[in-house]
């Protein structure tokens, strides 16, 4: 699932059995706090319940996260935001107060995929940008969870059924965790010089936190498009729309992303071939509906150019099979949802309907390859889904002056304690 490991069949603390899960939704990899000596650190730089409220909630989140996989989203969230109020308030301190910079020793490790990688810092703005950046993972993981029904024979035939609800509820999430990628590159890496980007995880980068951000405005189109496709209201005129703004997000998110060094390996490696194969459903999926908007003119011409889209869909279909292939085999390995939906919908009728309209339509082609030529340009719509806009916590005042004298007093009863023990 994306980068992050897709399931875990738990059984007691120690005996873990690793999974292949399906991925719906391309997942972030986890990372969470290793716990530091905060108390030592900020001794007298920060107060003391802020100290044992930093401590606490790192170690809540560092143990909720690791017995359950992330799958306690709301309580991983909600220490997140309270964890992100007190680190602002420490990020206003130390804008006041050059001491605090660097002094606080910051760890995280992944979780998830059987490595341990651990990233060490002492910049509170990367603690920042580590902190979001897990909330975004949080955003794709639920995303994700939201579009695996928990009984897929639940409509008594077989078939996947995911609610309209959840499935508008996965839209909301997408575009929260967009929101949030957004901010990190937006409001955090511009802060931090070309040294500092470069030792960036590569899921960090920030080509690839843009790439994800457009990429999860692409996933929350699909899902819109699998909505308007069950809705009899939809025209066809909107569900092309759709598919074509799908085409645009994905192309935007692929060549933000094949540029760049990182992509040759690991996450990044992995995210391209999952978005060039949602790119191809979508491309698939937008010339389906344009030929059957196209066909219903009355010139020949009309026909013809429905003809080509319709044998394009077709062929673009089968090569998005083989990139679907591609992705799922990039480790850390994955594995794709059965079709349903939208695709199973367009599995089903592109071939068929492909078919049935060369057939009929077949004399006015002189030559397929010819005419295949001769493809028309998908429409370009403004696309309709941007970012939510997200705003940093209010932040709790750490450093008031009524505290200074309180700190202080703190910072001898320290001094004395350790004298007593010496």
């Amino acid at each position: 699932m994306g980068c992050a490991t897709s399931a875990y069949a738990v059984v007691g603390r120690k005996n873990k059995k690793r999974i292949i899960q399906e991925s719906v939704v391309f997942v972030l990899q986890f990372r969470v706090p290793v716990q530091s000596d905060l108390q030592r650190q900020l001794k007298g730089v920060a107060p003391k319940t802020t100290i044992d409220r930093l401590t606490c909630l790192r170690n809540q989140i560092q143990l909720v996260a690791e017995d359950t996989e992330g799958s306690a989203i709301s309580e991983l969230r909600t220490a997140l935001e309270e964890y992100l109020s007190l680190l602002n308030g420490l990020i206003k301190k130390s804008s006041e107060n050059d001491g605090m910079e660097g002094c606080v020793e910051f760890k995280w490790k992944t979780i998830g995929d059987g490595r341990r990688a651990e990233i060490c810092f002492t910049n509170l703005w990367m603690e920042m940008l580590t902190v979001i950046h897990m909330m975004a993972a949080l955003a794709l993981t639920e995303a994700n969870s939201l579009m695996i029904p928990k009984n897929c024979s639940a409509s008594g035939n077989g078939v996947r059924v995911v609610s309209t609800d959840s499935r508008r509820e996965a839209v909301d999430l997408l575009l929260k965790a967009s929101g949030y990628l957004e901010f990190c590159v937006r409001e955090i890496l511009a802060r931090f010089p070309p040294d500092i980007k470069s030792k960036l995880p590569d899921d960090m980068q920030e080509s690839v936190m843009q790439t994800l951000s457009i990429q999860a405005l692409g996933q929350g189109t699909e899902i819109q498009l699998g909505l308007a496709v069950d809705s009899q209201k939809a025209t066809l005129s909107v569900k092309r729309r759709l598919a074509c703004e799908q085409v645009i997000y994905f192309s935007q998110a692929y060549h933000c992303l094949s540029g760049c060094e990182v992509v040759s390996h690991g996450c990044a490696k992995k995210l391209l071939r999952f978005i060039y194969w949602k790119f191809l459903e979508a491309k698939a999926a937008a010339y389906y509906y344009h030929g059957l908007v196209t066909d219903k003119g009355t010139e020949p011409a009309c026909h013809v150019s429905a003809v080509c889209c319709f044998l394009a869909a077709a062929e673009i279909l089968g090569e998005s099979k083989k990139a679907c292939l591609s992705f799922c085999l990039a480790p850390p390995v994955t594995r794709a949802p059965p079709m349903w939906g939208v695709m199973k919908h367009l599995s089903q009728k592109i071939p068929e309907v492909a078919f049935r309209k060369s057939q009929m339509y077949g004399y006015l082609l002189e030559d397929e390859e010819k005419a295949m030529q001769c493809l028309p340009e998908l429409p370009d719509f403004q696309l309709s889904l941007r970012p939510d806009d997200f705003e940093l916590p209010e932040m709790e005042d750490v450093s008031s002056a009524g505290k200074q004298t309180h700190m202080l007093s703190e910072h001898l009863d320290y001094s004395e304690n350790d004298d007593d023990e010496l």
